[in-house]
């Protein structure tokens, strides 16, 4: 970013104190299209409007007033299964129906330089100023009435963890996506503290987009890792985007780690469909090209696909901000499968198979948006379904179903951020809240809770 973007952009977000004269300095662009206009298989683009400075409409947080709680979808119910945690993150389910969350944030960031200075500023008005907690929490619902009424620290960072958020579990080791590694442990289902230091895997590129989402194959030979650019649209140069706006396959025997797709400005939540058992993933697509533009996007990921950041975005639309461009990449860009609209900003994801929400959720993806802070008016806070049809993917003219709303309160305040989703033992879907600090169980009522699974239940990669 030159140094006149910097100083326009920290007038402007200066401003913001100052109300009116914010909106008459920056002239923050207004979405143009409905949200869900800009959502499924054929989304409404318009042209892109881009600025020097951003909007900045962030939902300021509040959290939840005594009692208050989000919204189901109608068949459905939601109540608390934790609450008190410390930025709850990301969820991972262990086979005897434990439940890991990632109680994490950024790394610290430096408070030295115009850019900093305002990511700092923006994070805390959107709840997301905390220092991290660096610690995985495991809750254990034995009775299964909807309620962890277990919990012990499992992991923290006096085991080596920075800002971790992804985790799997091979045979009898768990791996940890820190922001700048990726780690293991020894791990025995049914265990609920570790008290060994992580043996790093690989290192990752740290900091910038610093979620790292970790899932593992079938077979356990294969570690995927997601991992976000460093800037907006490789402001700061391609080279320090090495490895990055990626999805990258570690081999955690040779302790080597290859780029499996990329172009992906931020994948975080990651899932393989598990009737097809491919891969799939969530991004957040670039800023700065107005309230309509880009959509973010779930899609399908493939060995070696390229989905075009930062020159491109949707399948080839070249972004002209981007200085060299590299119009040779453009007929190799993969088209996304899914829209999921415009800043949206989808984190969580899981699919539908493990779930017992009723015959309209038995084929599709939860995804947990956890909103936006650029767009007016605000989208995402919520929860969507996106159902899918025929060969695993999503049904012909679909749009996102909500499954859970009523994160903003009448002000347009956030209450509430929902994050990482995952099905408990009983089917129900759980979703983490770092707003909250909340993990929210959505349920259909009547569906009665499964036996609690064997504690020598096979996980990934078990022999």
């Amino acid at each position: 970013m030159t140094r006149l973007r910097k100083f326009l952009l920290f007038i402007g977000i200066v401003a913001v104190g100052c109300g009116g004269l914010y909106w008459w300095f920056s002239r923050p662009d207004v979405a143009r299209f409905d949200a869900n206009a800009v959502t499924g298989q054929r989304p409404q683009l318009s042209d892109p409007r881009n600025q020097t400075i951003p909007t900045v409409k962030i939902a300021d947080a509040v959290g939840w007033p005594q009692g208050a709680k989000p919204s189901a979808a109608a068949g459905l119910s939601v109540n608390a299964f934790a609450t008190g945690l410390d930025h709850p993150r990301w969820l991972y389910r262990l086979p005897n129906g434990d439940v890991l969350v990632a109680e994490s944030n950024s790394p610290p960031r430096p408070n030295n330089g115009v850019t900093n200075k305002v990511m700092r500023w923006l994070m805390g008005r959107a709840g997301a100023g905390v220092p991290s907690a660096n610690r995985i929490t495991l809750l254990r619902d034995a009775d299964g009435d909807g309620v962890a009424e277990v919990r012990s620290t499992l992991l923290s960072a006096g085991n080596g963890l920075e800002s971790p958020f992804g985790m799997a579990l091979v045979g009898e080791t768990l791996y940890v996506g820190n922001h700048n590694a990726l780690i293991r442990f020894p791990f025995k289902v049914g265990e609920t503290k570790i008290t060994s230091k992580g043996e790093k895997v690989v290192d990752l590129p740290g900091g910038g987009h610093w979620t790292r989402s970790v899932v593992a194959s079938e077979d356990g030979n294969t570690i995927y890792v997601g991992v976000g650019s460093k800037t907006n649209i490789a402001d700061e140069g391609i080279e320090i985007e090495k490895n990055r706006a990626a999805i990258l396959a570690v081999d955690p025997r040779t302790k080597r780690a290859t780029v499996f797709a990329s172009g992906l400005r931020n994948p975080v939540g990651m899932a393989f469909n598990p009737d097809t058992k491919r891969l799939w993933t969530v991004v957040n697509e670039r800023d700065m090209m107005g309230s309509d533009m880009p959509p973010d996007y779930l899609t399908q990921v493939d060995f070696g696909s390229f989905y075009g950041w930062p020159w491109n975005y949707w399948g080839g639309y070249e972004d002209k901000r981007v200085r060299p461009g590299r119009p040779d990449l453009r007929e190799y860009t993969a088209r996304p499968d899914f829209a999921l609209g415009a800043h949206t900003a989808p984190l969580g994801l899981t699919f539908a198979q493990d779930l017992q929400l009723g015959p309209n959720y038995v084929s599709g993806a939860f995804i947990g948006l956890h909103g936006s802070w650029n767009r007016v008016p605000a989208s995402g806070y919520k929860v969507v379904y996106v159902p899918f049809g025929a060969r695993g993917m999503p049904a012909p003219g679909t749009k996102p179903v909500d499954i859970l709303t009523g994160f903003l309160d009448a002000d347009g305040k956030a209450m509430g951020r929902p994050v990482g989703v995952t099905a408990d033992r009983t089917g129900a879907l759980l979703v983490a809240d770092d707003v909250g600090n909340v993990i929210w169980r959505v349920s259909a009522p009547g569906a009665g809770p499964k036996p609690a699974p064997s504690p020598s239940a096979r996980p990934a990669g078990a022999r």
